[in-house]
């Protein structure tokens, strides 16, 4: 016997624009359905915790769209899971920062939309910025899954080196950038970010990439002092996806 589940359909930021066409998220949205117990099994197998794997195997099950899952972009990846929370356990989400026990709606929260003036050629994920200091000029793209997947998998490795390792924020780096002054090779990028990308030039691209971003705002607005609001960055932790935990 076939049960029917309900479904809902999510939007994505990037509205599709940066998929190549023909792909099933060049639409620019994504059918997903609601939680079940079999997604309540996925978040608690140990197994799938211990490897850090768990909500995209979360994302995965609950995914009605088909398509490359390593396809999907960060930004499109957290509006899906923001979504799935919601419908799973509800819009309101309490977390803890500093002591403090903060609860946010949210649907709330804010989408970050693709620009699409800044778009060279639909299909296309890379963009232009000239660094402000330096002057150089490069080429960038937002992440995908695949390259979350790959970056940590490289700083594992790092690691394995060098207990003590911590390049994190380079490691990023190299993955975002595409080209330098019109050089696209891998080795060109990885020499720059390592020997000429100064401090100053690093921190503006990042403000840059996290503007034109398309994502979810995950940054709210809290009042621990009566009459002073200061930005917090939403914890995600176990109580995300499971809130009795």
């Amino acid at each position: 016997m076939s049960f029917k589940l309900p479904t809902e359909i999510v939007e994505l930021p990037s509205k599709g624009l940066l998929y190549p066409e023909g792909h099933p998220l060049a639409e620019g949205k994504v059918e997903i359905k609601y939680m079940t117990a079999k997604e309540e099994d996925i978040l608690t197998n140990q197994n799938y915790i211990r490897q850090g794997i768990v909500l995209d195997k979360l994302l995965q099950s609950l995914l009605v769209t088909k398509f490359d899952y390593n396809d999907l972009l960060i930004g499109d990846k957290d509006a899906i899971m923001m979504a799935a929370r919601i419908l799973g356990y509800g819009k309101d989400y309490t977390f803890s920062y500093l002591g403090e026990d903060i609860t946010v709606d949210l649907t709330s929260l804010t989408e970050k939309s693709l620009n699409e003036s800044l778009i060279v050629k639909k299909g296309d994920n890379e963009f232009k910025y000239e660094l402000p200091h330096s002057g150089n000029i490069l080429t960038f793209k937002f992440l995908t899954q695949k390259d979350d997947k790959e970056i940590d998998k490289e700083l594992e490795g790092l690691k394995k080196i060098n207990k003590n390792d911590n390049s994190e924020m380079t490691t990023r780096l190299k993955y975002m950038i595409l080209s330098i002054n019109g050089d696209y090779e891998k080795k060109t990028v990885r020499e720059f970010v390592d020997t000429a990308f100064l401090a100053r030039d690093a921190k503006a691209f990042r403000e840059y990439y996290n503007k034109i971003s398309p994502g979810i705002d995950t940054k709210v607005k809290y009042e621990f002092v009566e009459g002073v609001e200061e930005d917090v960055e939403i914890q995600f932790g176990t109580r995300f996806f499971w809130p009795d935990a």
